[in-house]
């Protein structure tokens, strides 16, 4: 890297963030620990109760409201206190990650300051919106597509995302993809013993790892464990965990897992299947893979772009009732197409690491934001 003048300071503005963990989360985990190891400056300003530091930098806390259908939730209210952090701060740049509500203010705070703005769409708010009965989708629509407009750059992950927004009006639309911790990660991780006390009776094991959420449509794993030979394994938490529990009686229900424990779930399914239909990008679908596993996904928003149908896995026609059982049963029944899948899988994400995707994030978004070749030092 070429020498530098000055440091970067970014101000990441997350609807999202510790103690929750989602996607939103993660990723605006990862930019971070990249930002601060790199030299740059960094302020995260986030929702509701939680950590006051992250990698070295601050996090200002905002006041925030629970939703009333998830209550685990939190949506950031608008207040001020963006102004006085953002003021204080002085950004060279404003990086707002799914913005919604909080993100708003910070968009309002950054054209105030006449500082650039970089909006990163990952949320399909208005899926969730219609998946828990509220009916204001097409006004959500209308304000996440308003927003996206008024930012000086929209990252989408996927191109379903891009496609998504440009439908909004957006059409500063750039794509950028997710990383995926590959050093967590990896069919090194696999566990015979696990495995063996799952399979049982020599069943094949096909899991489900994420939020146990209507939006991800979870209650479609019923089809799954009915498929003969399967035992079905599900690995999170969410407000749909004690229907599931009550009608898969057969299932095996492990919570929320993180860090080793995940990995090793990971790497000890035979086929990972993830059913929601409104995933802008799908992470555990790409840890499914560098896990060596193969997946099954609907043809429907990020998936689409990481699932090579009949090399690492399959995915099936959303508007076949029978599309979701067809496929996983597909790869239930051929062990061979199982482990080639699985390999080709691995072979896919391997260099698509978390450094690699935030330096890109750095040298092809936020330098060209700013207009000057700003470098940090070496790590």
């Amino acid at each position: 890297m070429a020498p530098h003048a000055r440091r970067l300071r970014v101000a990441v503005v997350t609807e999202s963030f510790l103690p929750h963990v989602n996607g939103v989360t993660n990723t605006v985990r990862h930019v971070v620990e990249h930002l601060t190891r790199h030299g740059h400056d960094a302020l995260v300003i986030a929702p509701g109760p939680g950590p006051d530091r992250y990698a070295g930098a601050p996090v200002v806390r905002v006041r925030a409201a629970r939703l009333p259908a998830y209550r685990s939730f939190r949506v950031g209210l608008p207040t001020l206190d963006v102004d006085r952090a953002l003021d204080a701060f002085g950004p060279d740049l404003v990086h707002l990650a799914s913005p919604v509500a909080l993100g708003a203010w910070g968009l309002r705070a950054a054209r105030r300051l006449g500082v650039p703005t970089l909006g990163v769409y990952q949320t399909d708010v208005a899926g969730f919106v219609r998946e828990y009965g509220v009916p204001l989708a097409g006004l959500v629509d209308s304000w996440v597509g308003h927003l996206h407009r008024r930012v000086d750059r929209t990252l989408a992950p996927s191109s379903a995302s891009a496609r998504q927004l440009a439908g909004y009006g957006v059409d500063n639309v750039h794509l950028w993809r997710r990383g995926v911790d590959l050093d967590l990660f990896g069919p090194d991780r696999h566990d015979p013993d696990l495995h063996a006390r799952w399979a049982d009776d020599d069943r094949v094991v096909v899991g489900y790892v994420g939020r146990l959420a209507a939006e991800k449509n979870v209650r479609r794993l019923a089809e799954v464990a009915r498929i003969p030979g399967v035992r079905l394994v599900v690995v999170g938490d969410g407000p749909e965990r004690a229907w599931l529990e009550r009608h898969l009686p057969d299932a095996r229900f492990t919570g929320l897992l993180t860090g080793d424990a995940l990995a090793a779930a990971f790497a000890s399914l035979d086929v990972f299947v993830h059913p929601g239909e409104a995933e802008t990008f799908c992470q555990t679908v790409q840890e499914a893979q560098a896990s060596g596993v193969p997946v099954v996904a609907p043809t429907a928003g990020g998936p689409v772009d990481l699932v090579d149908h009949g090399r690492t896995g399959l995915l099936y026609d959303v508007a076949d009732p029978r599309g979701l059982r067809r496929a996983v049963a597909t790869l239930v029944g051929d062990p061979d197409l199982r482990e080639s899948a699985g390999a080709a899988a691995a072979a896919a994400v391997r260099g698509r690491t978390w450094s690699a995707v935030v330096d890109e994030l750095v040298r092809e978004h936020y330098l060209p934001l700013l207009g000057t070749p700003v470098v940090a030092k070496a790590a």
